[in-house]
């Protein structure tokens, strides 16, 4: 009789070869996707500090032309090699479906928020930065959110609610 698996078997030994519990693969995303969001947004703070502002917003809505598109990209996937400290087929294959997955991710939140308009209609490189700035809490929000806890960052000036009597 076969016997029937869920699991692939590649995937089943791969999970035992490296010894690691499924809880702790959370820890080691979280990582591989924070490193991604700060590759790319070095990528962008540096093309909007050269002026090119209308680029990002062209890249980010998939308007740009292929070549800059290739190049931003490939910008962005030798920062985050330099970041995660892996190397070869591994950091290739981690770099192949992470980064494409958090640039996506940055597309949806610029979409709902209305960046790119923001980011077209103002002329000064300060302002650009802080609406990037603004866009990459967006996404890590989105990618690392904290469910259950209730914790939220609270503006400077805002109150502080009342604590519980113990």
């Amino acid at each position: 009789m076969k016997k029937l698996t869920l699991l692939p078997h590649f995937l089943r030994t791969a999970g035992q070869l490296t010894g690691m519990a499924a809880w702790q693969t959370g820890r080691l995303f979280r990582k591989a996707a924070a490193s991604a969001l700060d590759s790319i947004q070095d990528v962008l703070r540096a093309e909007v500090k050269k002026g090119n502002a209308k680029l990002v917003a062209d890249f980010l809505t998939d308007k740009a032309l292929p070549t800059a598109r290739t190049l931003l990209l490939e910008r962005m996937a030798a920062r985050m090699l330099v970041r995660l400290g892996l190397r070869g087929a591994l950091a290739s294959n981690v770099i192949g479906w992470v980064l494409p997955f958090v640039v996506e991710q940055m597309v949806k939140v610029g979409h709902r928020t209305g960046f790119f308009e923001k980011i077209r209609t103002h002329d000064t490189v300060q302002e650009g930065l802080n609406r990037l700035e603004e866009l990459k809490q967006a996404v890590w929000k989105r990618l690392a959110p904290d469910h259950g806890t209730g914790a939220e960052v609270l503006a400077d000036d805002e109150e502080l609610p009342r604590q519980l009597p113990a």
